[in-house]
């Protein structure tokens, strides 16, 4: 079972949380034990399981990132202008693979499931594929 999802972004960098989309999605797939893979399809785009809770953590991830990666860099040498975006995507990773036990997927307290935004805002897509037992 595969699906591509879409995401709209608002913002230059974001942290969408997709954790709801993808449990629903698996309640209508009828999956009780597996795995979720889920991948971003764009290279300036990643996924990441980190906190939910706190907003504050969104942010601060987005800051440092930016400290490290400077979307102005005078050495940068890529034509679209958007190397940091770049850096931030391979840094983030582009999937996350996530146990699903009894119709849910196994994440922590605090965790959730992110679709990263490095150079928006833009219409992106995602994919998600379901391996069951």
């Amino acid at each position: 079972m595969m699906e591509i999802f879409n995401v709209r972004t608002k913002q230059h960098d974001e942290m969408v949380d997709i954790t709801q989309e993808l449990e629903d999605w698996i309640r209508q797939q009828n999956v009780q034990e597996g795995a979720l893979i889920v991948q971003s399809l764009h290279t300036t785009a990643g996924i990441t399981v980190n906190e939910n809770a706190d907003p504050d953590v969104k942010s601060d991830m987005l800051m440092r990132l930016d400290e490290v990666y400077p979307w102005d860099h005078p050495k940068d040498k890529h034509g679209e202008g958007n190397t940091a975006s770049h850096l931030k995507t391979s840094t983030v990773g582009s999937s996350e693979t996530i146990l699903i036990h009894e119709r849910k997927l196994v994440l922590g307290t605090w965790q959730g499931v992110y679709f990263c935004e490095f150079d928006g805002p833009r219409q992106r897509k995602y994919a998600a594929r379901i391996i069951s037992q």
